[in-house]
């Protein structure tokens, strides 16, 4: 046998990579869940859900697309068996069959997840406006943003692209986002 045909040795339980997290990958996730394997469920976006979330119907049956996504997207986030890593990428896959090491780089959201309360206060203190491209550039976000209300994980990341802290305009700004939070949940020094 070849080493990508290598069989897996002893009574382990493997773990598994979906990447993507759009409706096809959450739906892969949650079934591979089910059969209490660990997931490792790699989402480049800040939020979960893809494309389909971005839709009013789904055809041919003209369902509601939140109807179906959000569900979803809920048991994603509070699955005990899936690592969800949002902001993130595979950047390297090394191994074989049955014994693969994937090497991960999360982008830095500025935003502790495990401190953020999801206030928003955070968002309304921030003075810089862009277009959403969540909604194709028809409203505006901040530079702090949680793509839509019903985001997993709903937590608001800095797009250190437009953010003036990151851009050279600090004084423009002062960290407003910083001092509007009360959990103390955002740090512009995160790697």
């Amino acid at each position: 046998m070849g080493e990508s045909a290598r069989p897996i040795a002893g009574n382990n339980k493997p773990a598994v990579l979906v990447v993507g997290a759009g409706i096809a990958g959450m739906q892969a996730a949650l079934e591979v869940a089910d059969s209490e394997h660990k997931v490792y469920l790699v989402e480049r976006l800040p939020t979960v859900g893809g494309r389909m979330m971005q839709l009013d119907k789904t055809f041919p049956t003209m369902d509601c697309a939140s109807c179906i996504g959000t569900p979803k997207m809920s048991q994603v986030g509070s699955n005990k068996y899936i690592d969800l890593m949002t902001c993130a990428e595979v950047v390297k896959l090394t191994g074989y069959a049955g014994n693969f090491q994937a090497t991960i780089r999360k982008k830095a959201r500025s935003v502790d997840i495990s401190k953020c309360t999801g206030c928003g206060a955070c968002a309304e203190a921030c003075p810089q406006i862009v277009p959403s491209e969540w909604n194709m550039g028809m409203n505006t976000r901040k530079a702090i943003f949680t793509p839509f209300p019903q985001a997993v994980p709903n937590v608001p990341m800095i797009d250190r692209a437009v953010c003036r802290i990151f851009t050279k305009h600090p004084e423009k700004c002062g960290a407003a986002c910083v001092r509007a939070c009360a959990a103390k949940a955002i740090s512009h020094k995160m790697q």
